[in-house]
């Protein structure tokens, strides 16, 4: 979206990117300030996550083995935590996601991600859930 779109395009793919973002996440996400955020809300969840060839749940197992790869963390307990929230994937299933990209992605990386799951699955409760 551009500033030189009509008002009501760029409105349009603002609903459609905040409404595609509290469906990933599970919590209701507000407007925000700043070309960043227009960006990631009107483009990246309006647009990409929005397609209809990937599920959320492809594209989360995606996210979570890219940033895997790249060590990070620190976003992936929050990816771990709205699969939890959406009934996306079980306890077991993330184990498996660890244990699976461990192979691909190096033993530290896989382990590190199990240590998150195990995190947030403390935070969730025994079965995940809260």
């Amino acid at each position: 979206m551009t500033m030189s779109e009509p008002a009501d395009t760029r409105s349009d793919a603002r609903r459609r990117g905040l409404a595609k973002m509290a469906e990933v996440y599970g919590w209701e996400f507000k407007d925000g300030p700043g070309d960043h955020f227009a960006v990631t809300a009107d483009h990246l969840f309006g647009d990409i996550w929005s397609r209809p060839e990937l599920s959320v749940r492809d594209r989360r197992l995606l996210l979570l083995g890219a940033l895997t790869a790249q060590g990070l963390f620190d976003v992936a307990e929050i990816q771990v935590g709205a699969a939890l929230r959406n009934d996306e994937l079980s306890p077991a299933q993330l184990r498996d996601v660890a244990l699976f990209l461990g192979y691909y992605v190096g033993w530290p990386s896989g382990t590190r991600l199990d240590t998150v799951v195990g995190a947030v699955l403390a935070q969730h409760g025994a079965d995940g859930k809260r």
